[in-house]
């Protein structure tokens, strides 16, 4: 499976999420926690299709980017997973760059918390992306799935049921 935004994003949530999702055992369709936050990016900002454009190139798709100004518009539910929210959106602009896009910024939204964030690509950037690259093909070229590890978020994840059902 070809590395994409989707499983960089995943690579700093939980591993083993990332190698579930690259083999094709999605549960995403089952969470109302996705559901909800998929409503939020898709009313928070009802006249952005008119104004900015949805973006696909090597793998990604990005909802909202400016041209004009060269800016990424990322819309979260919550900044919980905010370190996997800058990867993710280092990773667009890591194939903008790729693609001959050059200056380009990105504007993480969190509409429900009334917050933003600007993200800028850095130097040093490029190998760090790579290095993101690199070890969630790691992950997801294993012959097995990553074993359970309990972390806050789990509750809430749409794998929970499926990485909790043998536990007591």
């Amino acid at each position: 499976m070809q590395i994409n935004a989707t499983l960089i994003n995943l690579y700093h949530v939980c591993k083993r999420q990332t190698w579930l999702h690259a083999n094709g055992i999605r549960m995403e369709h089952t969470s109302q926690l996705v559901a909800e936050g998929k409503l939020i990016g898709e009313t928070s900002y009802q006249d952005r299709s008119k104004k900015y454009t949805e973006l696909e190139l090597n793998g990604i798709k990005i909802d909202f980017y400016d041209a004009k100004n060269k800016v990424i518009h990322e819309v979260k539910k919550t900044d919980k997973v905010e370190r996997a929210h800058i990867a993710q959106v280092k990773y667009y602009l890591y194939i903008l760059s790729k693609n001959g896009i050059k200056g380009a910024s990105a504007l993480l939204e969190y509409p429900k918390m009334r917050q933003t964030q600007i993200v800028e690509w850095e130097e040093g950037d490029e190998a760090l992306v790579n290095s993101y690259i690199q070890k969630a093909t790691a992950i997801i070229n294993q012959p097995h799935c990553p074993p359970l590890v309990r972390l806050p978020i789990c509750e809430k994840c749409s794998y929970y049921d499926f990485c909790y059902s043998g536990e007591e």
